[in-house]
This record gives C-alpha cells, structure tokens and sequence, in this order.
C-alpha cells in the first residue's frame, strides 16, 4: 500500500516536471513570436511615419501656395478699389469746382442786378416825386373844377357805391328769398300739415281752482267744524285753501300747486263719502289720498312713456313726467302737450329721415323742467336740462331741451325738429289761452318794434297779433329797399318778442298823386 502511494508520488512528481518544462518552452516561444511581431510593427510604423511627413511636407506647400495666391487676389480687388475711390474723389472735385465757379458767375450776375436795381430805384423816386407833384397839381385843378374838395368827393363817391351795392343786395337778398320759398315752403308745408294731421291732440282749458260738489249745503257746517278746526286741518295738511261761500252745494279749492289741490280735492271727497269729519280722520284720508295721486303719477309717466314708444327712461324722469299732467301752461296740459310734440317730431324727423327715436324722445322730455320748476330754482329750460344730465341722458338730448325756447343755439337737426314741434302744438287753435292784458301788450310792441325803423309811417298789428302791416314813406324807402326794411323788422321782433307760431310782416310802399279839376 505504502509502494502505491509513493509511485503515485513520485508520478505527479514526474507530471509536474514536465508541465514546467513544457510551459518553459511555450513562454519562450511566444516571446521569439512577439519579438518578430513588435520588429515588423515598428518597421510599419517608421513607413507610415515617413509617409505622413512627406504627405505633409506636400500639404504644407499647397496651403502656402494657396495662401499666397489669395493674398495676390486680395491685393489685387484692393488696388482695385482704391483706384476706384480715387477716381470717385476726382470726380467730385472736379464737380464741387464746377459748382463753386457756377456760384462765383451767379455771385457776379447777382451783384450785376442789384446795383441796376439800385440805380433802376432811385429813378423810381425820381419818377415818383415828380408823379406826386403832377397828382397834387391834377387834384388842384379837378377841386378848382369841380368844386369839391377830396374829403367832399370821397364821400359822394362812397355814398353812390353804398347805395349801388344795397341796391344790388336788396335784389339779390329778394331773389334769394322767392328761390328759397318756391323750393323749401311747398315741402315744409307739407311735412307739417302732414304731422298736424296724423296727430290731432285734445286741447282743453284747466284752471288753478277745483270744485268739489256736495250733496247738501249742511255738509259745509261739517266740513268747518267746530270752531273751524276741520277746514284747518285740512287747509294744514294741504296747503290748499278751501273757499267756502255762498255757492250752493260746492266747495272751491284753490291754490297753486295742482298735485296738492288734486290730494286735497280726493280727500275731501273721501271724506264727504264716508260722513265721519274730525280732524283723525282727515289725516287718514289725506295720506290714503298722496297715495294714490303718488301711484296716479306713476301711471300716467308710465302710459306717457308707452304711448309715444320712448323706453329706457330713468324711472324719476317716468315719475316726473307724471306730474306734468297737472301743470298747465296758458291752460295747455304740459303732459298731453309733451306727448303730442314727441308725436310731431317723430312724424317730421320721419319725412326728414332723421332719427326717429331720438327725436320723439327730446320732444316728450323737452318741457321736463315744468314738472319742478316751482321748487328749484331757474327757468324750466335749464332745470329740465339739469335734469337730463342727472339722468344720463345724451348731450342731444340736453341740447335739444335747452334750445326748444331759444336760449342756445340749436346743435342738431332733432333740437331744430322739436323747436318747431313745440311752436306747432302751442300755436294750434286752441292750444292755449292768454290774458287780454298780456295780449295787448303783445300788440302794442309789435307796432312800436315796427314804428321804430327810420321811413316807416305808421303800422298795424291785425290777425290777433299773426300780421303786422306796414306803411312805408314812399319819398325814404324805394322799392328795392322794402325787402331790406321788412328782413330787419323781423330779425328785430324775433329778438325781442315772444309768441306761439309766426308772425307775417307785410311792409308796402304807395306813392299817390292826387290833383283837383276846377
């Protein structure tokens, strides 16, 4: 057993032996093999060394010869530019020459000009003064001929020139005139006869008094109370004062403001109605009757409003329209006076092709003022234009208001459309009434507005105040000059007068020659 382990031994002994002796050998094999190989790499790499200098030796010598090449073209285009700056430079030198001895030749011609403009001036003077000695001689001789002096004849000639020239305006003006009416007067009667038509309003004459009936004369004793102290109270709360007289079965009320004669006026008929007077319950029908003139206000502004199609409306200027159903203007109800000029504007913008809208708007608030003007101060025509602003409404519409008296100029055609609306309806038979004082009045300064021309012998306001007729001084105004005086007394009475509609100024010239047979 031991003699088997020790062959074993002695066989990996053996094995181990030769495998070293065996790697010994390869190892130095591949070292001879290597040896070779690294000879022959460095042999290549010397070639490929050698190649690459060469190679760049040649590339080296291609870029310097491009190099330069380059730099001779460049060279080249430079001198090639400088030639051509130069020559640029000369030429301009040449022409800046050219220019300055052009200058030097107008320089020389000027200074050749002036000094004959001088000599050819002080000939002038000469010839001037001479002209001056011979004009002073001339006028001399013409004043020793004439008679007149230059002042004289200065005069006379204007005279006879203003008098050719108001001759001719005369004409001109008349022409004008019979061309203007022959075109415009046909269709503007027209239009408005035919807005007169469509809208045909009811007129009726309000007074500042109310009359209350009642059912026996015994209700009076009722309504004064003991010692007076209902008809107080209700004089009170009111403001309204109760006329209680010898009238048989009826009360007067009266007083300026129409919406408080209206409360009291309901209030005492509900009092008449229910029988019990004390002064407890004429408060509670007082209040029970604000209400309803306060919803009646409402109402009104409202069906005002849908009657002429105008919305959008702020709803104080709805209400303040309201209250014009009791203010009367010459005994025309302001409310139905408004709607009917909102319905004549529409009408005439229609024909005009104007907004139609906007121009029935402006005549339903164009008398919005009356609504307050007792309790602000200032005309209706600047508190209804106060108003509109408040409101918000269009500077057109603000302008339409404030002009539809004449206190502005008119700025649009709608202001223009609502003026002669609010004339139409005003000026209607019947519209409106006036005092006989105011109305006389109105005559006698028409005839002295007329009477005051120079040349007008006497004048006569006929037509109840619609024609004032003129007589003329046949020997001061000529026949061309009628015209002239007839276009003045008109700018004069519209400036001075107002009236509802037009007044027809008929001017005539009469010359007669009489003789008597003996």
């Amino acid at each position: 057993m031991i003699i088997y382990i020790i062959i074993a031994v002695i066989a990996l002994i053996l094995i181990a032996l030769a495998s070293l002796i065996a790697f010994r050998l390869g190892v130095s094999h591949r070292k001879k093999v290597a040896e070779a190989e690294f000879g022959s790499a460095e042999a290549e790499a010397k070639e490929i060394i050698q190649r690459a200098k060469k190679e760049g030796e040649s590339k080296k010598r291609e870029l310097l010869l491009e190099a330069k090449e380059e730099n001779h073209k460049q060279r080249q285009e430079f001198d090639k530019e400088i030639k051509e700056r130069r020559s640029d430079i000369s030429r301009q030198e040449r022409r800046i020459q050219q220019k300055e001895e052009n200058l030097d030749k107008k320089t020389e011609a000027i200074e050749q000009k002036e000094e004959k403009l001088t000599a050819r001036e002080k000939e002038l003077e000469v010839l001037k003064g001479e002209i001056e000695e011979v004009k002073k001689k001339e006028l001399v001789v013409l004043e020793q001929v004439s008679g007149l002096s230059v002042e004289d004849a200065k005069q006379f000639l204007l005279k006879s020139i203003e008098s050719e020239v108001r001759h001719e305006a005369a004409l001109m003006v008349k022409e004008i005139e019979t061309q203007a009416k022959e075109n415009a007067e046909k269709s503007a009667k027209n239009i408005i006869a035919g807005a007169i038509q469509k809208c045909a309003a009811d007129h009726v004459a309000e007074t500042t008094v109310s009359v209350v009936n009642l059912p026996n004369d015994e209700m009076k004793g009722r309504i004064i109370g003991r010692e007076g102290r209902n008809i107080r109270t209700l004089e009170t709360l009111t403001g309204i004062d109760l006329i209680i007289d010898d009238t048989p079965e009826a009360v007067i009320l009266s007083g300026f403001d129409p919406v408080r004669r209206e409360i009291a006026r309901l209030s005492l008929e509900k009092l008449i109605v229910d029988g019990r007077i004390h002064p407890a319950r004429i408060e509670e029908m007082y209040e029970k009757a604000k209400k309803e003139v306060e919803a009646e206000i409402k109402q009104e502004g409202e069906n005002a409003v849908f009657e002429t199609g105008v919305h959008g409306l702020h709803p104080e200027i709805v209400r303040l329209l309201g209250k014009l159903k009791y203010r009367t203007s010459y005994g025309q109800n302001v409310l139905k006076h408004s709607i009917e000029v909102s319905h004549l504007s529409g009408l005439i913008a229609g024909e005009l092709g104007v907004d139609i809208t906007m121009a029935k708007r402006a005549g339903l608030l164009h008398d919005l003022g009356k609504a307050v003007d007792h309790e602000m101060e200032g005309s209706h025509v600047m508190i209804g234009a106060d108003l509109a602003k408040k409101y918000k409404e269009s500077q057109d519409i603000v302008n339409a208001i404030m002009a539809h008296h004449g206190d502005v100029e008119a700025n649009t055609l709608v202001a223009v459309i609502v003026q002669a609306a609010d004339a139409i309806s005003a000026a209607r038979p019947g519209a409106r009434r006036e005092n006989i004082e105011s109305y006389i009045k109105r005559l006698e300064k028409l005839e002295e507005i007329a009477n005051s021309f120079e040349g007008v012998e006497r004048s006569f306001a006929i037509q109840a105040g619609r024609e004032i007729r003129i007589m003329v001084k046949p020997e001061d105004v000529k026949d061309d000059g009628i015209t002239m005086v007839a276009r003045d007394i008109v700018k004069k009475i519209e400036s001075e007068l107002e009236y509802p509609g037009q007044i027809k100024v008929n001017v005539i010239r009469e010359t007669r020659a009489i003789e008597y047979a003996k």
